[in-house]
């Protein structure tokens, strides 16, 4: 993808003021406690900054406009999952987790089931949200490759250095006020991305006709299995396009994950009233899913001009020529970066890669926020005195914390770099919802209802049954089956409950009576 100077002065501005805002916010940082929740004085704007800093990252933009190049409005599952997350998390879990006394969604468990719950807990949990931040480093990764000559290498480590800048002086202040700017940045390229889409193709109903023209039209219909006006139509417009137990359980998967992740409790921790955690909440829940229509435009728009690299060759394969006047890209990963390069004006468009670079840096960094946090709290804490007694030990074990995720996961990345975005950030939902959202409500509201040991159960065989279903090719996401073994291993301990406590009514009335 060729660039400009002007290009490149509109990203490296947009880079250098998120730095600015991730050092300077480093001034506020005093103690672990400022670090990890932002000493509880965050304002809704940067509990929505937090929230929305990591929520929206690679998936809900790169990935989105790239799921609608193959699918229309399937898509928006991951944003308006997102956003129906917040909105849960607002109205039913921020007031009960603020007032729990607790600084981990993990601490919560524990002290209801026990430190072995909350150890696996933790371990579970936090390989679920490694996978994630894998997830943005390979976003990152395949962002800096389509825009600079660079080697994965090199893109992996200039994506983690960013991610620590970006948080780890900060914390939930970097986060949060980062997320902020982002948030700004985020609109106003989402905004102009779909007003550009509408004026370039007369609306909605323009940007179909051109994928109906593209695809019924040509040989690349019945490579991609839509070779009618009616099958685009049935493809492109629906949110089910890929099945109602796919899409619907994907969405489902990210509400789950919203409420089962560290991170977005931290936000929640960090606002300075239960007021401000609410409205920062419904601030999220209400700005997501729009970003996610803007990026479904813009993968749509760049479906009626735009051929894969796979496509060419497929066609190629049977002898059938390439359609003239397309744009020919790599992979589908690269449509929303294309789209920018090709049709916005150069500085600004600088600007939106600038943006789009950020919110993956931005995900990645809150990720790994949260897991640090999950670690130290949990379980380094646990093992030394020093760290939990001493706030400034706290604070650079956790800011060391952050940096080996980052390390860690930038090899992983750089191992499978060819691997499925999505693939990583739905099996990382998966495993985080079966680790924590069940126990997480019991230890909420069904307190003394159930043991320890059968909770403990549901910990370990939820998340591997996760994994499981990830090989099985199963036709709905595996993050139910994970929660199906959970449900029944807790209903079956009910049952057990409550027939133990009928046997026991039983025994007394007929020892009264006797």
């Amino acid at each position: 993808m060729h660039l400009t100077p002007w290009h490149v002065v509109g990203l490296l501005a947009t880079i250098a003021l998120i730095i600015g805002v991730g050092i300077y916010s480093g001034r506020k940082v005093r103690s672990a406690a400022d670090f990890a929740s932002g000493g509880g004085k965050a304002g809704a704007w940067i509990v929505c900054g937090a929230i929305m800093g990591t929520l929206v990252s690679g998936q809900a933009t790169i990935g989105t406009a790239q799921l609608a190049f193959n699918y229309g409005m399937s898509a928006w599952w991951f944003t308006l999952g997102s956003g129906i997350g917040c909105l849960i998390l607002a109205l039913g879990y921020a007031a009960p987790l603020r007032h729990s006394g607790c600084s981990t969604l993990l601490q919560i468990v524990s002290r209801e089931y026990g430190p072995r719950a909350e150890t696996w807990g933790s371990v579970l949990s936090s390989i679920g949200i490694f996978i994630s931040v894998v997830a943005q480093i390979l976003s990152a990764t395949a962002l800096l490759i389509t825009i600079f000559p660079v080697s994965h290498l090199a893109a992996a480590l200039i994506s983690i250095l960013l991610m620590a800048v970006y948080v780890m002086f900060g914390g939930v202040w970097g986060a949060g006020m980062g997320g902020v700017v982002k948030l700004i940045l985020l609109y106003v390229s989402a905004i102009a991305g779909g007003v550009l889409v509408y004026g370039l193709a007369n609306g909605f109903g323009g940007v179909l006709e051109t994928v109906e023209h593209l695809l019924v039209n040509s040989p690349l219909g019945a490579l991609s299995g839509v070779e009618s006006q009616q099958a685009v139509h049935e493809r492109f417009t629906s949110l089910i396009a890929r099945g109602a137990s796919k899409d619907i359980g994907s969405g489902l998967s990210l509400v789950l994950g919203v409420l089962s992740t560290q991170t977005y409790a931290q936000a929640i921790w960090s606002g300075k009233s239960d007021r401000a955690a609410k409205k920062g909440a419904l601030l999220s829940a209400c700005l997501i899913p729009p970003i996610g229509i803007a990026c479904i435009l813009i993968g749509l728009y760049m479906r009626g001009h735009c051929i894969t690299a796979d496509e060419v060759a497929a066609l190629q394969a049977v002898g059938q020529s390439v359609p003239e006047g397309l744009i020919q890209i790599e992979s589908t990963s690269q449509v929303f970066p294309v789209f920018v390069a090709r049709f916005m004006p150069a500085l600004f468009g600088g600007v939106v890669l600038g943006t789009l670079f950020i919110t993956v840096v931005g995900g990645g960094s809150g990720l790994a926020l949260g897991m640090a946090s999950i670690l130290v709290t949990d379980i380094f804490s646990r093992k030394s005195a020093r760290v939990k007694g001493d706030s400034r030990t706290n604070l650079l074990v956790t800011r060391g914390t952050i940096l080996g995720i980052l390390l860690a996961a930038a090899v992983v990345a750089i191992l499978v770099p060819g691997a499925m975005i999505n693939d990583f950030g739905f099996l990382s939902m998966g495993l985080r919802g079966a680790v924590v959202f069940l126990p997480l409500c019991g230890a909420l509201w069904l307190k003394g209802k159930i043991p320890r040991a059968f909770t403990l159960t549901a910990i370990l065989a939820g998340p591997i049954a996760v994994l499981a279903g990830n090989f099985m090719n199963l036709p709905f996401d595996s993050l139910f089956l994970g929660m199906a073994v959970c449900l029944v291993i807790m209903a079956v301990c009910l049952v057990i409950m409550a027939a133990g406590l009928a046997v026991g009514r039983h025994t007394h009335d007929t020892l009264s009576t006797h």
